[in-house]
């Protein structure tokens, strides 16, 4: 504890710097306008409408990265046009060295931010400095777009109906965006509107990033605080805005080995679809029948070398849109400051997802959200079918948030899980305090109660971060009991106190080389407390004394981490095991060294890895971990990954051995509408092998043709019926388990 403590002196020391260092947004904003026309336009990237040479030009972008405030180096410009249907921009990004500087890496919807040369604008219709709907594109028209709330909370994963096409050519690129009404959201007003709005660009060749309305680097776009004023936009008078979106699907199912469930061989037709209801520009009603995720990513495996359960993220877009308003709760930020534990009292893999990631069948579902400039309000129902393993469970979540004045908010958040076992309720109240630009605390209390128990589950936390130019800091500390246990959320690592506390020095000194752009060492101190015994139960001091970020993207890094861990089974606690090798009882200190590197992401060719060795509980272990991305042009991306860990004089069995996770992944694309993505990976841990192969066709926006191959090869215990016929018992006889689906769905998207 004595590092925790001098940690918090500090960061104490650190809070009377505090914002000094972030300008704050022009008291007088930038102005623009947009042009009214009575006709549509063709969308198309060439921009040789006569419109478009009579809109305002919006100019004079400055730099966010590498110097802020610095006039950008290359000159942008932004045009806005609309009319009843939809709201155009047109943006055109001079280049003087012509279509050899673009860098694309891949055409995927969702790209990375950073990696290639990018354009977008954030749009705050509600004006009230917090919400902000990001739309962005790339030279070869993929795009990526987002909801963002208070530059905190985010929906990356919100696909949007809109559309953009691009050009290229010696002098320039343009990207030319059509994004209807209906899809925006804002104030329902019948005078003319002002909006918060920005316009941004990465030049990914010298890695600059420019933006109209000047912005300190620690933010993102998604600050709507330092936008800019679009003034007298009239939106025309509302539309029904439903959007209904029917599917069919057609699957062959393979089984070799034990069945799953009520899982057979054979064929299946799927019939379902999903209903979306914009009732006003900010309440929108979800409504979905027979779910279906056959085009959702399977899982990647990992190998867990720590003691906190592994987090995999959503992405079923059903569950995915508005996930921010639902997010509540503790978690890393940005996964590598901010501690380690991550309490969330609604999570939705909880749903329609068993507790190894095999589907469970979903009957119906609905949502609905309210956002408006005073309060944020979710509900979500969902009905999951029964079969032999599981009864049908209904799901229900509700959320609301109160903003309080411009930057802070509270709230609640409630959990039903009922099935025909038991019920399980969690509670929630949360709070965000902005205490200056670049320093916030989210805190929540929280509480279980499930009717098959006597006991009351609690947890709560609170979290400081500070994100400034020179500095990034954090304090947290949270606490669940043994009793926690919020069936549709999750804990990383129950019955435990953590505290932890850390910092990163952004340095970007004249002393550099002019190869390297900052120098960003740090440290972090935390620890683990038994909540039922009061006993330490594990402690970590990490050094960062090395990491340089350079020019290009690319960083080199020195990482040193010190550990004590108490293993204790006399409390009845699981056996701990890694490598399928337990750990035996006892304390451990020991100490781990790593060096990082990568190269410039945005390259046809660039690699990753790592290398840790030292001790490991009562043995040793070193890890080898590299990456390999090669992408020769835009429409052609392909990665390699490996990892190894060696191990020797481990656990009780004194073991040694290795372990391998290959991972092979591309991505082939015709456009940015017609993919044909895949990846192989293999774990030798567990002697696992996965497939999942996915030909996409975006024949019109949001509608798709899905062609998806799963495969699936691993080791597991037959099952077979018991003598009654009625119960599937496990036996002890290891086998070699296959499944393989061939999945084809078509889905189609009307608007009214």
């Amino acid at each position: 504890m004595r590092y925790f403590y001098a940690l918090l002196l500090f960061l104490g020391g650190c809070c009377f710097i505090q914002a000094q260092e972030i300008f704050l947004p022009d008291s007088i904003k930038k102005q623009t306008q947009a042009t009214f026309i009575n006709y549509p336009i063709k969308v198309d990237g060439k921009l040789d409408e006569s419109v478009w040479k009579n809109a305002q030009s919006i100019t004079d972008f400055v730099q966010v990265e590498p110097f802020q405030k610095q006039p950008a180096s290359q000159k942008s410009v932004f045009k806005l046009v609309y009319n009843a249907d939809y709201l155009y921009v047109a943006a055109i990004m001079h280049e003087p060295l012509g279509k050899q500087a673009l860098r694309v890496t891949n055409l995927q919807r969702d790209f990375t931010f950073g990696r290639s040369d990018q354009v977008g604008i954030s749009i705050d219709g509600f004006n009230d400095e917090r919400n902000a709907m990001i739309f962005m594109t790339n030279p070869y028209g993929s795009q990526k777009d987002l909801l963002a709330f208070d530059d905190q909370v985010f929906d990356d994963d919100w696909d949007g109906l809109w559309r953009v096409r691009t050009s290229r050519n010696d002098t320039a690129w343009i990207a030319e965006f059509a994004i209807p009404w209906q899809t925006l959201r804002y104030q329902r007003t019948t005078e003319t509107n002002t909006w918060g709005v920005n316009f941004f660009r990465m030049r990914r060749m010298s890695n600059e990033q420019t933006i109209w309305s000047a912005l300190p680097r620690a933010f993102t776009p998604a600050r709507m605080q330092y936008a800019g004023k679009l003034s007298g936009i009239l939106p025309p008078p509302p539309k029904p805005n439903i959007r209904f979106q029917p599917y069919l699907l057609i699957s062959e199912d393979r089984y070799n080995g034990s069945e799953f469930y009520d899982q057979s061989n054979g064929s299946k037709v799927k019939l379902g679809g999903e209903i979306k209801w914009a009732i006003t520009p900010n309440t929108v009603l979800d409504l979905t029948y027979n779910t279906d995720f056959a085009q959702a990513d399977a899982d990647r495996q990992v190998n867990n070398l720590s003691r906190l359960s592994v987090f995999f993220p959503e992405r079923r877009q059903f569950f995915l849109e508005n996930a921010s308003l639902f997010a509540a709760g503790l978690s890393p930020i940005e996964e590598f400051y901010g501690g380690q534990q991550r309490i969330q009292p609604f999570f939705s893999r909880r749903i329609g997802l068993d507790n190894d990631g095999n589907p469970v069948p979903i009957e119906v579902g609905a949502r609905l959200v309210n956002r408006s400039t005073k309060s944020n309000t979710g509900f979500m129902y969902v009905r999951q079918k029964g079969n032999d393993v599981y009864s049908a469970t209904d799901f229900v979540v509700g959320r609301y948030s109160q903003n309080i004045g411009k930057q802070n908010r509270i709230g609640g958040i409630a959990t039903l899980k009922n099935d025909s076992d038991h019920a399980n309720i969690t509670a929630s109240a949360d709070g965000f305090f902005r205490i200056n630009e670049s320093t916030n605390v989210n805190t929540m209390a929280m509480l279980s109660k499930s009717s098959n128990e006597n006991q009351t589950g609690l947890a709560g936390h609170y979290q400081l971060v500070h994100k400034g130019i020179s500095w990034i800091y954090w304090l947290t500390q949270n606490i669940n009991n043994k009793a926690f246990n919020p069936e549709m959320g999750f804990v990383a690592r129950p019955d435990v106190v953590e505290n932890s506390a850390g910092f990163y020095w952004l340095n970007r000194g004249k002393w550099l080389p002019s190869f390297i752009r900052a120098f960003e060492p740090g440290g972090y101190y935390l620890n683990y407390y038994s909540a039922t015994t009061g006993k330490l139960v594990e402690e970590q001091w990490s050094t960062n004394p090395v990491w340089f970020t350079f020019q290009n993207g690319g960083g080199l890094g020195l990482f040193t981490n010190h550990f004590y861990q108490l293993i204790d089974y006399s409390d009845g606690s699981d056996t701990l095991s890694f490598f399928k090798v337990a750990i035996p009882s006892g304390k451990f200190k020991y100490n781990r060294y790593m060096i990082f590197g990568e190269t410039d992401g945005s390259k046809k060719v660039s690699i990753s890895g790592n290398v840790e060795i030292g001790k490991y509980y009562d043995g040793s272990l070193t890890t080898f971990s590299s990456t390999f991305r090669f992408a020769p042009i835009p429409h052609i991306s392909m990665e390699a990954r490996f990892t190894n860990n060696s191990y020797s004089n481990l656990g009780t069995e004194k073991a040694s051995g290795n372990t391998q996770l290959y991972t092979l992944s591309g991505r082939f694309a015709l456009n940015p509408r017609v993919q044909l993505i895949g990846f192989y990976q293999h774990n030798s841990t567990n002697d696992f092998d996965v497939w999942n192969i996915r030909f996409s066709w975006e024949y019109q926006p949001l509608s798709f043709l899905y062609l998806v191959l799963n495969q699936r090869g691993f080791n597991d215990y037959r099952t077979q019926l018991s003598n009654d016929g009625l119960t599937r018992i496990t036996t002890n006889e290891l086998a070699r388990q296959h499944e393989l689906h061939l999945i084809a769905k078509l889905s189609y998207l009307k608007q009214f």
